[in-house]
């Protein structure tokens, strides 16, 4: 019940105005969030590369509601691209359609989905696709494919466990030898597409999880870069160290080397285990969200962990 509603004031314009005014909510934010500029992005990525983790950029924005602004996010989204390059951190970057007008036009979004990639690919980074809710599904599978049709192999997908369909999406993708993030999924979803029960959620993490392992233990798959930019078939995204557990467990039964799979988590939260995880020499890539529009963002955060929430709330009694 409570996580459903916060997902719900994630998307409320009264709520967003009154918690982004707030001093306070925006410095808890800081704990997911690693700034809202740039600048600030790339210095967390810095500190990440410095403890041996990877990352993968992502300037927080959703629903942009004219093609100009689907432009210009387009724009800045390749000056993230050029400061990667120039920086030389060891990152690659991660993007939602609906920045770039998937909610618009889907022409114009594959418009400038082409363009990121081209200017992606002529550097010589990797370009991840983020799963969003369930209306963006197929729109957003139709434009990875059609990409990848067109021949940009620098692009990868994310795919969400709780959704019914989701092993049957990875098992066509894998016929591609599609890059893929498996995350558990963070939005408010109706029990005829996804599952109700995290119990049920979970073991479809599992079985997908092994999925990805078993593609990735083929000949000639994929493997992590040595730079940190390309990552190998399987990003196994998850915090629950049951979840991890399982991958690592099954990685030793296939005898699959560390650099055919991935851990990937996000910035701020169980950072113990992302440092028990590199340490043990398996690539762990962080997601490390940036920008002015953290509010959606922050509320699904609060929404996954009652950790998180009773944070933020002990926060405010202490101002």
């Amino acid at each position: 019940m409570l996580r459903s509603l916060l997902i719900s004031l994630s998307k409320a314009g009264w709520m967003k105005r009154m918690v982004m005014g707030w001093g306070i909510a925006r410095r808890v934010a800081r704990r997911f969030v690693a700034g809202e500029t740039l600048v600030d992005a790339l210095d967390a990525v810095r500190a990440l590369n410095q403890k041996g983790m990877s990352a993968t950029l992502d300037q927080l924005g959703e629903d942009t509601t004219t093609p100009g602004e689907a432009r210009a996010t387009t724009t800045q989204i390749i000056s993230i691209l050029d400061a990667i390059h120039k920086s030389e951190i060891r990152a690659n970057l991660s993007l939602k359609l609906t920045q770039i007008g998937l909610a618009l036009d889907r022409d114009l979004c594959a418009e400038n989905l082409r363009r990121i990639l081209t200017h992606a690919r002529e550097l010589g980074i990797f370009v991840r696709v983020d799963m969003e809710d369930f209306g963006c599904l197929e729109p957003t599978l139709s434009l990875y494919e059609k990409m990848q049709a067109e021949g940009f192999n620098n692009v990868g997908m994310v795919i969400q466990s709780y959704l019914y369909r989701s092993e049957a999406d990875v098992a066509r993708l894998l016929e591609s030898q599609t890059r893929i993030r498996l995350v558990k999924g963070a939005y408010k979803e109706s029990d005829q597409v996804a599952f109700p029960k995290k119990a049920d959620a979970d073991a479809a993490f599992d079985r997908i999880t092994a999925l990805l392992l078993q593609a990735s233990a083929t000949a000639g798959a994929p493997i992590a870069s040595p730079d940190g930019t390309w990552p190998p078939i399987p990003a196994i995204a998850t915090h629950d160290e049951r979840r991890v557990q399982f991958a690592l467990d099954l990685a030793h039964r296939l005898d699959l080397p560390k650099e055919r799979m991935e851990f990937q988590m996000l910035y701020g939260i169980r950072r113990n285990l992302q440092e028990a995880l590199c340490e043990q020499g398996y690539p762990v890539r962080i997601y490390v969200p940036f920008g002015t529009q953290w509010y959606p963002y922050f509320m699904r955060r609060l929404a996954e962990r009652p950790a998180n929430l009773w944070f933020f709330l002990s926060s405010l009694v202490r101002r």
